[in-house]
């Protein structure tokens, strides 16, 4: 049953190999990347604010330290549930792909290689993001609900250190995208010998 339900699907696959014209995991990706990273950058200024105040009160912006700790919060717990989405598109997306098989990265790994990594990583990345917003949830009803500061400085380094693997991850999949033309409508056709340029109407 399941088999019969992919061949109906693949009949209906568009140009880039999916069933939908734009591929919907690279931007969940991005909003996952842009929550998160706001959530720590936030926070991170949270910490520093009794620094900064001099600077925002010099530039008459009415700042409240309590304020940047509430975006770090809201921002970590999106990120936290739009992970799940931007994990399970992708791994929809990679059941989909149909890679060349005679290609290497610059990193050496082949297409499936390059998968599989991006793949696992993903599953670790939702892993330490969910664990970071249970981490931030401790943080902000329960061990410091009554301190000024209210995020631990080991609780932004794993942050930044998560920023380090996000590089990776993605790296691995804008190599999925730019070397092998996963999911690229240009790249398929180009592959098919058809000119993009008259197959292509945006």
């Amino acid at each position: 049953m399941v088999l019969a339900n992919m061949m109906v699907l693949a009949g209906s696959l568009g140009t880039n190999g999916l069933p939908y014209g734009i591929p919907i995991h690279p931007n969940l990706v991005h909003l996952t990347l842009g929550l998160f990273i706001v959530a720590i950058a936030f926070d991170l200024v949270g910490v520093l604010f009794p620094l900064e105040k001099p600077v925002f009160k010099l530039l008459a912006i009415p700042a409240v330290r309590s304020s940047f700790f509430d975006v770090g919060w809201y921002n970590m717990l999106a990120s936290a549930i739009v992970t799940f989405f931007t994990v399970s598109a992708g791994f929809y997306e990679i059941l989909l792909a149909d890679p060349p098989e005679n290609l290497e990265s610059v990193w050496g790994l082949n297409a499936m290689d390059t998968m599989l990594w991006h793949g696992v990583g993903g599953v670790l990345l939702l892993t330490l993001i969910v664990g970071m917003t249970v981490w931030r949830g401790f943080q902000r009803f329960v061990w410091r609900s009554d301190s000024a500061r209210q995020v631990q400085w080991s609780y932004l380094l794993a942050g930044l250190g998560i920023f380090a693997i996000m590089f990776v991850h993605g790296t691995l999949g804008a190599q999925l995208a730019a070397e092998f033309g996963v999911h690229i409508s240009a790249d398929r056709l180009l592959q098919a010998g058809q000119d993009p340029n008259l197959v292509l109407k945006f």
